[in-house]
């Protein structure tokens, strides 16, 4: 990871560089597994921090991107909200980009596309907070933002890169929302029609506890715990299906066979 600079345009400068779809292009082959972590606006973003510190002990590189609302809940408004720099700076954060990354230096022809690149880079995409708005984006296509536009170019078959990968989602929202009829056709499209076994999304569903309005009901993200230990279980998945065994941090050796690589991220049998 590069050091923090203090110097106004140094520290400008620098922040180019991370972002950049070359920097992005070299760290394809940086031999760690890539998690690109995204959260949409909810004040439900103040789990980030949680999320990636209990991600420490692996050898990853994680890009963060944020939405525009997302944004608005990183500006230290409490103590529990982490701000937009401090995230930019925790272990194992490589880059946070927002939606004004997609063009930061002007695009010559033949250049990659960052939203192309990202998805190319990541071993497995994971949302969360899944906002209703953006859940509602995703099952509907649209790409109006950087995050939609890595969803939108997904290589859901795995036919393009030859690598089937998986979007893990987090929603979370009010009960009323939750429970919306609209929210339930949105769910059965990601859970059935995109998941499954052999499908490219995985919904770890709202739980009940208080919300940020006071109510406690259902429709709150699953806790950062769960999430943490989802996003293991795709580290393990995956360098079992490259290596062959692998030693998490239980000290219990797992040995697996290239079998599993299909559904978490390895070329996909032609």
């Amino acid at each position: 990871m590069l050091h923090k600079i203090t110097h106004g345009h140094d520290a400008h400068h620098e922040q180019l560089v991370r972002i950049s779809t070359e920097t992005l292009r070299t760290a394809c082959n940086d031999g760690k597994r890539h998690v690109l972590l995204a959260a949409s606006g909810s004040i439900t973003i103040i789990n980030l921090v949680q999320i990636i510190k209990g991600l420490s002990a692996h050898n990853l590189s994680i890009r963060v991107i944020l939405t525009g609302s997302a944004v608005h809940f990183l500006a230290g408004q409490s103590r529990e909200q982490p701000t937009l720099s401090a995230v930019a700076y925790l272990p194992n954060v490589d880059a946070v980009y927002t939606d004004a990354s997609e063009w930061a230096m002007p695009w010559k022809c033949g250049a990659p596309i960052l939203h192309i690149a990202l998805r190319k880079w990541a071993d497995v995409l994971v949302i969360a907070p899944l906002t209703a708005n953006t859940m509602a984006k995703m099952v509907n296509g649209m790409c109006d933002n950087l995050l939609t536009s890595v969803v939108r170019a997904w290589d859901a078959t795995g036919t393009v890169d030859g690598v089937k990968k998986k979007i893990v989602v987090a929603p979370s929202m009010n009960t009323a929302m939750w429970q919306h009829p609209v929210t339930s056709k949105q769910i059965k499209t990601l859970e059935e029609e995109w998941g499954g076994e052999n499908g490219w999304i995985e919904v770890l569903r709202p739980i009940e506890k208080e919300l940020a309005c006071g109510d406690v009901e259902e429709g709150a993200m699953v806790g950062w715990e769960k999430i943490v230990e989802v996003i293991e279980a795709y580290i393990l998945a995956r360098k079992l299906a490259v290596d062959g065994n692998y030693v998490p941090r239980d000290g219990n050796r797992r040995f697996g066979s290239l079998s599993i690589g299909w559904k978490w991220g390895v070329a996909s049998p032609k």
